[in-house]
């Protein structure tokens, strides 16, 4: 995993959640650890990791995940092993 991808982790790991990680970032991060992405209607995307599949919604205007997202993401994370 390349550094970049190592500190986007590092952030959807920290605690208080954070709620200024961009989404562009946590795809590239679900990239890196092998996801496959499907574009799914509006602008939900479908993502094939670790043998399942979870759908996300990307928001909009703002390029930020929200905190709910990123707990979500984290709490996905630790139970498929990945952790920084």
């Amino acid at each position: 995993m390349k550094r970049k991808h190592q500190r986007i982790l590092e952030r959807v790991f920290a605690r208080p959640v954070s709620a200024t990680i961009r989404w562009a970032d946590i795809e590239a991060l679900f990239l890196a650890l092998g996801a496959e992405f499907m574009e799914r209607e509006g602008s939900r995307i479908e993502v094939f990791l670790f043998e399942r599949v979870r759908v996300f919604h990307r928001l909009h205007p703002s390029p930020d995940t929200n905190k709910g997202a990123v707990a979500s993401i984290r709490k996905w994370l630790e139970e498929n092993g990945v952790k920084p």
